[in-house]
């Protein structure tokens, strides 16, 4: 006896039969995930370390120079010579990450002026200011597609509620919406950057509100087309003769109905929005320099043409993921068309 297949299931078992884009799927996951443990794969203090019969654990804790026979009542370099020759003693160890270095880790031990060329110490070389080019490939990575996830989430949020009410309503409600939002798209938000960068601090938070204030509009456009589409079938008219309040329509019965254009878009929007942030941080309207960035790098990359190692590995991570969440995207888009069996 057959067992009739869900809707959501048909859509799924579509998707992974995409070739291309399940194995998309799975890579930048892989990728997001590994990024997610930065600071025990990257980081200049080690994972523990025991040192006159005592553990310590400098990943989770801060330990001063003195605990381990400093002269100086500071944080520890624990790349240090002096503090690694009292590591090295009997009865003393230490573990670092497989790579010793944090997103701003200076190697001040390198043996070539910055930028150097890779090396046994730095595998990708180091920036123009001595930090390392494989920890700042790896928190920056971890950077772009938190942002991007969370301007995904909140554009989304707020392009479903806009369209869904103009939708639903139509008539003057959509007629004087759409005219606000013709005037709201029609401001220069290049513009607005460069203004808020003079007056605040560059930081995430600030990017991330106004991206999100601009970047909800162009997803309005297709829930309010399904909106206008689906509040003219049966089963919404049977709602309305129950007495159920417009809410609680638009939430169980229409909304269901109209995320086809969400769900296919969503990896578009999150790379758009990786994409955003590298060209904002290019630029220097972005994070701060102290802050991990793709941009950052290439922006190095561009101020360094001869130290390819720069702008290379940066451009090949940036590339690659664009990539993966296109094939993710067109592999999901293509499974949710019912025109395809």
């Amino acid at each position: 006896m057959s067992v009739a297949m869900t809707p959501g299931r048909r859509v799924w078992r579509r998707f992974k039969g995409n070739q291309r884009a399940w194995v998309s799927l799975w890579l930048f996951g892989l990728m997001f995930v590994v990024s997610l443990f930065a600071e025990v794969l990257s980081n200049d203090r080690p994972l523990a370390a025991r040192y006159h019969d005592q553990l310590y654990f400098p990943i989770l804790f801060q330990y001063n120079e003195t605990v381990f026979g400093g002269d100086f009542d500071t944080p520890t370099d624990y790349l240090d010579p002096f503090i690694q020759d009292q590591f090295a003693r009997p009865g003393n160890w230490v573990v670092f990450a497989p790579n010793p270095y944090g997103s701003n880790t200076v190697n001040q031990f390198a043996s070539r002026p910055n930028p150097a060329p890779p090396s046994e110490d730095n595998v990708l070389g180091t920036d123009d200011r001595g930090r390392d080019i494989l920890a700042r490939l790896l928190y920056g990575f971890r950077v772009s597609v938190l942002f991007a996830l969370a301007l995904t989430a909140s554009g989304t949020l707020i392009g479903v509620l806009m369209g869904a009410i103009q939708g639903y309503f139509a008539g003057k409600t959509d007629l004087v919406l759409q005219r606000l939002l013709e005037v709201w798209g029609s401001l220069p938000e290049l513009y607005l950057l460069i203004i808020l960068s003079s007056l605040f601090n560059p930081g995430l938070w600030i990017l991330l509100l106004l991206l999100t204030a601009f970047g909800w509009m162009g997803l309005s456009d297709y829930v309010r087309a399904e909106f206008l589409r689906n509040r003219q079938m049966d089963y919404v008219a049977a709602a309305r003769s129950l007495g159920l309040p417009n809410w609680q329509i638009m939430w169980r019965h229409v909304l269901p109905n109209s995320l086809t254009p969400v769900l296919a878009f969503l990896p578009f929007r999150v790379s758009s929005a990786i994409l955003a942030l590298t060209s904002l941080d290019f630029l220097g309207l972005g994070v701060p320099s102290s802050t991990p960035s793709l941009g950052e790098l290439l922006a190095q990359g561009k101020d360094n043409l001869d130290a390819w190692w720069i702008a290379l590995p940066t451009f090949g991570l940036l590339t690659l993921t664009l990539l993966l969440l296109i094939f993710i995207g067109e592999g999901l888009r293509d499974a949710m068309d019912t025109r395809k069996g």
